[in-house]
């Protein structure tokens, strides 16, 4: 398979099913851990319902959705812009390794690059996953000074 034969496209509602499974498969492929299902398929709904809450997009390759992300949105007062950040990427593990990853953040780099009011990418990495911090890092992101903490009911 070559670059040329996956497309990165905005997802549609028929996609749900695929983004969930995604989802529940990275979950526990990451940190171990079982989703709820309906709150999962919730979730993913409020997205396509309102596009305020982020936007997820597709990876294709022989009409077979082989990846996704989620792209949610921050306002940053010190740029007068908002920071797209990266969340919930998943390729299936059958289509690691063959650049689909590569193609999804360019395809996400590109949009960015020709949106004046979108300053960046962030994403944030569970601090045991390894591998794809090293994906990220050979992408160029950086590892800068912020950590990231939270409060989680």
């Amino acid at each position: 398979m070559s670059k040329n034969q996956i497309r990165i496209i905005a997802a549609q509602p028929h996609h749900r099913p695929d983004i969930i499974g995604f989802q529940l498969l990275m979950a526990m492929e990451t940190e171990s851990l079982q989703l709820d299902r309906n709150i999962l398929e919730k979730g993913v709904q409020a997205v396509f319902e309102d596009a305020s809450k982020g936007q997820y997009f597709v990876a294709v390759a022989d009409e077979t959705v082989v990846g996704s992300f989620l792209i949610t949105y921050e306002w940053s007062d010190w740029r007068n812009g908002n920071v797209w950040w990266l969340q919930s990427v998943y390729v299936k593990r059958e289509f690691r390794k063959l650049g689909i990853f590569n193609t999804m953040y360019q395809r996400l780099k590109d949009i960015v690059a020709n949106q004046p009011e979108v300053m960046g990418i962030r994403l944030y990495v569970d601090k045991t996953n390894t591998k794809a911090q090293k994906v990220y890092q050979k992408k160029g992101l950086s590892h800068h000074h912020y950590d990231m903490y939270e409060w989680m009911k």
